[in-house]
């Protein structure tokens, strides 16, 4: 890719409005150095800090700016686990299913979360308040079966517990949503299985 100097102030525009200009001057330091596509991955980082994910046009955007194939931008962002190509839930719901958790019962809170949230993992609810993931560990093998909400443990979670963690989170989002612009009809309700 090389992008023509009568095009370059045309891509950098529309790199800031995309990317914003503290992630587009990182960007200009990085081509500075003689081994630009180096820095990659700091830069993806960089801008999954700011958004949340790395949108399509996030990457376009960095392939030109750092006169990289789009290609290969796109093929570093799919093969990490910890880029994010869709954006994630108001809460990131990781459920323990390693050995320890598994042998306690997270497979059976797994499935009621599953069917609570009307989602599978490594997808984010319609209403866009939770992400659902599953993780091999979380280092609370003596807390089993575990589940983590954003940075909230829930410990010995079982299957009838799971809507009451839920609706807590939900209430939560209710209450910002009511505080900052009145009431809302938007989010989905948990499903209730007979």
């Amino acid at each position: 890719m090389n992008t023509t100097t009568d095009n370059w102030h045309e891509v950098e525009t529309t790199a800031r409005r995309i990317l914003g200009d503290e992630i587009v001057a990182h960007i200009d330091q990085c081509r500075q150095t003689s081994e630009p596509q180096s820095h990659l991955i700091g830069v993806l980082h960089k801008i999954q800090a700011q958004h949340g994910y790395l949108a399509e046009a996030h990457l376009d955007a960095v392939a030109q700016l750092m006169q990289i194939p789009a290609a290969k931008v796109a093929g570093v962002a799919s093969f990490y686990h910890y880029y994010r190509l869709q954006p994630r839930g108001r809460f990131l719901i990781n459920i323990c299913l390693g050995t320890a958790c598994y042998v306690k019962g997270a497979d059976r809170v797994a499935q009621k979360l599953i069917e609570e949230l009307g989602i599978q993992f490594g997808e984010t609810s319609t209403d866009g308040v939770f992400t659902l993931e599953g993780s091999r560990c979380l280092g609370t093998c003596g807390l089993a079966p575990v589940l983590m909400i954003d940075n909230e443990v829930h410990a010995q979670v079982t299957p009838d517990q799971v809507p009451v963690i839920l609706e807590k989170y939900l209430s939560r989002v209710r209450r910002e949503s009511h505080a900052s612009s009145g009431p809302t009809g938007s989010l989905t309700p948990l499903r209730r299985l007979p």
